[in-house]
């Protein structure tokens, strides 16, 4: 049975982000949406970040997942970006990496390699999204 959101001790953290010159957020904001609706608290970067930018906000936030869409195709420079920022941190993250957006399926492997939990294509449904990010975060207190 899977767990539901409202039987959590505490909300999940959610942070989106487009990163890069990716100007699309319709599908992005309807994930945002999708989760909020589930009892998530979702944070939405807005367009035009740099990954810098992204991981400094994503551990300032002291978020559970942060959700990276792209439709650019420069998702293997970006994600390799986002795991070299990660791995000079002082203190080691504790969030999921998850992306979304148009990636080829021959880039898949590769990113679960770099460290990404999971890609969620543009055509994933909603409720798909919502269970993959309640069985990526464990329930925790704060």
């Amino acid at each position: 049975m899977s767990q539901t959101v409202s039987n959590r001790e505490i909300p999940i953290r959610v942070m989106l982000a487009k990163i890069g010159l990716d100007g699309h957020d319709r599908g992005v904001k309807v994930v945002a949406r999708t989760l909020r609706d589930a009892g998530m608290e979702v944070i939405y970067t807005g367009l035009h970040r740099s990954p810098d930018q992204v991981v400094a906000a994503a551990v300032q936030e002291d978020v559970d997942v942060l959700g990276v869409s792209l439709l650019s195709g420069a998702h293997m420079s970006i994600f390799r970006r986002i795991f070299d920022l990660l791995d000079a941190l002082p203190e080691p993250h504790r969030f999921t990496l998850l992306a979304g957006g148009v990636m080829p399926d021959e880039d898949v492997e590769e990113l679960h390699r770099l460290g990404v939990a999971a890609v969620l294509g543009q055509d994933t449904p909603p409720e798909s999204i919502v269970e993959t990010v309640l069985r990526m975060v464990p329930v925790r207190s704060r």
